[in-house]
């Protein structure tokens, strides 16, 4: 998903507003308690649950989940539509100068207007749920409710939650892509989705768009689409899935 209308914003937009630790993820707008992170610069520690791998728990430590809601009844969520998750879908912002609390913020705002769906009548505002950098995901809006980061009217919009994974420089890709790979494990558990149902946003293709399918998150493609290097990310996420909850997963 890409923004440069809104680039010159977002560089002006302040980073220390208050995240409220830990996140409900679920349809609650309550958050509940805290996760935590690891100090900076330590080596991840895995608890060894009794069939080794790493606790749930550990896995949600090492997330660092926030919740920043967009409020209710404003921009994004201005119309909420109740939605039951059957996919998740990874994004990659191509915003060079916001990391996850600066696209919070515009979203928050509602500086993200989403494009025009076809025939000209726009849509409103860009919202997704998730939003990942190297030190933090941010939770933006519940997941049984629809974003508006995908295609439009369609499905990847009606059944899939959002994650975006920041690249604004500085940003450390490699760590951004773990912490994503994990918060996809995590949410694979808590709401019954199968690794099979976790796509590119390439995956959605947008109704009078050429091409309908993005090279998105362009950086997991191969030549402008999945290969190598998504099924490796696949791999990320099957790994911490079965660390975290121990059993063998099968996709569905």
């Amino acid at each position: 998903m890409k923004y440069p209308f809104v680039v010159a914003m977002l560089a002006l937009c302040a980073v220390c507003f208050h995240c409220s630790q830990v996140g409900p993820i679920d349809g609650s707008d309550e958050v509940v308690g805290s996760f935590g992170v690891p100090a900076p610069g330590s080596s991840p520690q895995h608890p060894v649950t009794a069939g080794g791998g790493m606790s749930s728990s550990a896995l949600a430590r090492e997330i660092n989940l926030k919740v920043d809601m967009v409020a209710k009844g404003t921009h994004g969520r201005k119309v909420v539509r109740p939605m039951r998750p059957r996919y998740i879908t990874i994004h990659s912002t191509q915003n060079y100068s916001a990391d996850a609390e600066r696209h919070s913020l515009a979203l928050k705002r509602g500086a993200l207007r989403s494009a025009k769906r076809p025939g000209g009548n726009r849509i409103g505002y860009l919202i997704w749920h998730f939003t990942v950098d190297d030190h933090v995901a941010i939770q933006h809006m519940p997941v049984t409710e629809q974003g508006e980061h995908a295609d439009f009217d369609g499905p990847g919009n009606r059944y899939s939650i959002g994650i975006e994974m920041c690249e604004n420089r500085g940003n450390n890709q490699a760590a951004t892509i773990e912490r994503t790979a994990k918060l996809t494990a995590k949410l694979m558990h808590e709401n019954g989705i199968p690794l099979s149902n976790v796509v590119p946003h390439y995956h959605w293709p947008r109704r009078g768009k050429n091409p309908p399918n993005k090279n998105c998150p362009h950086f997991l493609m191969d030549n402008g689409r999945p290969g190598a290097k998504w099924r490796w990310f696949l791999g990320r996420v099957d790994y911490y899935y079965k660390r975290a909850y121990q059993q063998s997963y099968v996709a569905r």
